[in-house]
């Protein structure tokens, strides 16, 4: 809508002059942690920016309507102070949280993933392809990864290359083993279906445990 589109551009401008001026801020940083929750659309600056709007409008409230009303106090200083800094703290607390999760939802899911793999290559399909049909029936975060995955293949990526870069994306312990497997597996010549079986059952004792 209008608002949300008003508040996103004051957002970037705000994050993109702040990113500009405070190497401190860790671009790099903040944009795996974008990466890793899912919000591929969310740039760095506008979150940023966001940031800097929760950590400054409360403060600049408060300061409007002391001023109106006469007079500032220590203590209402103080308070102000205080829920300006968790403006500041709270998005990238909840940011961190949110990526968190999804690793978490992404490691669960990662037996199922193998499993539909192993039936699909066994039955004579290539990994590639096993991966496209697996692709369409996966849902949730790991499905957003693979359909991600697949997309650079198909832009050029040999599959090898975007199964790395996934491991990029979400690096977690599952999809390391995964993504490790899978590529040793495509240079060495093993079999694949082999290299699956093997991989969901070590998959399903570390869920257990």
């Amino acid at each position: 809508g209008g608002l949300r589109s008003l508040l996103d551009s004051l957002a970037t401008k705000l994050g993109t002059l702040a990113v500009r001026r405070f190497a401190s801020l860790r671009e790099e940083e903040v944009r795996a942690q974008l990466r890793t929750a899912g919000l591929y659309h969310v740039h760095v600056e506008t979150f940023v920016g966001y940031r800097m709007m929760a950590a400054g409008f409360v403060p600049a409230l408060w300061l409007l309507l002391s001023l109106t009303s006469g007079g500032i106090s220590p203590r209402g200083l103080l308070v102000v102070s205080v829920i300006a800094v968790q403006g500041w703290i709270l998005p990238s607390f909840f940011l961190k949280r949110r990526g968190t999760q999804r690793l978490q939802e992404i490691d669960l899911e990662m037996p199922e993933l193998v499993d539909l793999l192993v039936t699909t290559v066994e039955a004579g399909v290539g990994f590639a392809a096993a991966l496209q049909l697996v692709a369409r029936r996966v849902r949730g975060p790991l499905g957003q990864e693979l359909r991600i995955t697949l997309q650079e293949q198909n832009m050029g990526l040999t599959i090898e290359a975007a199964l790395e870069n996934m491991l990029d994306r979400v690096d977690s312990a599952s999809v390391r083993a995964f993504v490790q497997a899978m590529i040793q597996g495509q240079n060495l010549g093993v079999s694949i279906g082999r290299i699956l079986r093997d991989l969901a059952l070590d998959m399903r004792k570390r869920r257990r445990q």
